[in-house]
Order: structure tokens, then sequence, then C-alpha cells
């Protein structure tokens, strides 16, 4: 029996599921999103030892925790983060989700940090969440092992990007279409 590419990349995700699972009380959540945020920036800091003034001079930052893959013609991500003022320390809880029609196959968990360099390219972020843009991967990550960029890339005027891999394996070029929004749910 022949599965459709959609079924089986559902497939995937449903075995595999996001990496940051968010359970219990709001409170529980918060708290959730908030251990992601301190990994993922010390792992970062680890891997890139300048990225950690970038971000503590900068007008705020998001962090997000995301799996996906692709299989064949198309695939999808998702997953959940908080964006943090610099300024004031507020925190926004977010969600994402991302579109990939283009041809790879795999699965994959990462994750993201933004850096905004200014308050409106911030503010835009949170208000608007909007992000466009091509993307080519390769990428192959165990549990402890592996080979993943963490280069911070520049996505639009006062944003940079830096993605690290948690696990999986990608190997694809796409067109992404994602929408980054506020979780009304813990906001």
């Amino acid at each position: 029996m022949k599965l459709p590419s959609m079924t089986l990349l559902w497939l995937i995700l449903t075995l595999t599921g996001c990496g940051v699972q968010l359970e219990g009380s709001v409170a529980n959540q918060r708290q959730q999103l908030r251990s992601m945020e301190a990994d993922s920036l010390s792992k970062l800091y680890l891997e890139n030892p300048t990225a950690k003034s970038r971000v503590q001079q900068a007008a705020g930052y998001a962090v997000f925790d995301a799996s996906g893959g692709q299989i064949l013609w198309g695939g999808l991500d998702h997953g959940n983060g908080v964006a943090v003022d610099n300024r004031s320390g507020k925190r926004t809880y977010m969600k994402m989700f991302e579109l990939q029609p283009g041809l790879g196959f795999g699965y994959t968990n990462f994750r993201l940090v933004f850096v905004f360099d200014t308050v409106s390219a911030m503010e835009d972020f949170v208000g608007s969440g909007w992000e466009f843009g091509g993307r080519a991967s390769a990428a192959a990550k165990g549990q402890s092992e592996g080979g993943a960029a963490a280069a911070g890339v520049n996505v639009a005027p006062g944003i940079n990007v830096y993605q690290l891999t948690q696990q999986g394996a990608l190997i694809g070029l796409s067109v992404t279409g994602a929408k980054y929004w506020r979780n009304d749910d813990l906001n």
C-alpha cells in the first residue's frame, strides 16, 4: 500500500512530536518555555560566543523550539517560543507554523534565536510576526553528536536568526512561509 507524502509527513510529526510539549497549568507552560529559552541561549553561546553580547545589546530577542519535516514536494514546521524585550523584560509567549513547498526529505527538531537590533523590528515581529524566505538545509544531528551551523543570518532589516539543530536529519531546498503569533492562552 502506497501512502501519500503528506500522510507520511503527518506520521513522522506524530511519532516524533515537537521538542517542547507544553503541559499543565499556564504557569507550568510558561516555565517550560523559560527553561527552553535558557537552554537554547546557553547552547548558542557555547557554539557562537560572540552571539552573547549581540543578544544582550539588542532591543530584544525571541527563542523558538520547533520540529518538522519534509517529504518529497513539501513539508511543515511547528513550535512554541517566547519573545523578550530587553528594555522592559516583558515576555510575549508565541507559536509558530511554517509551510515548506519544495524538494526534500527528513525530520528535524531545532531551535531558532531571533535577535532584534531595533525596537521597531521587535515590535513588528511580535505584532505581525510574518517571515517569508528561502531556505537551503543540510543538517544531521543525533542526541549528542552531529553538525549544524549556528551562524546568525540577517533575514530582514534589524533581524538576525541563529538556528541550532537539536536532533534529526533534513536535506532539502524550499521556499518557506512562516507565521509567528502571540499565544493567547499564555499571554
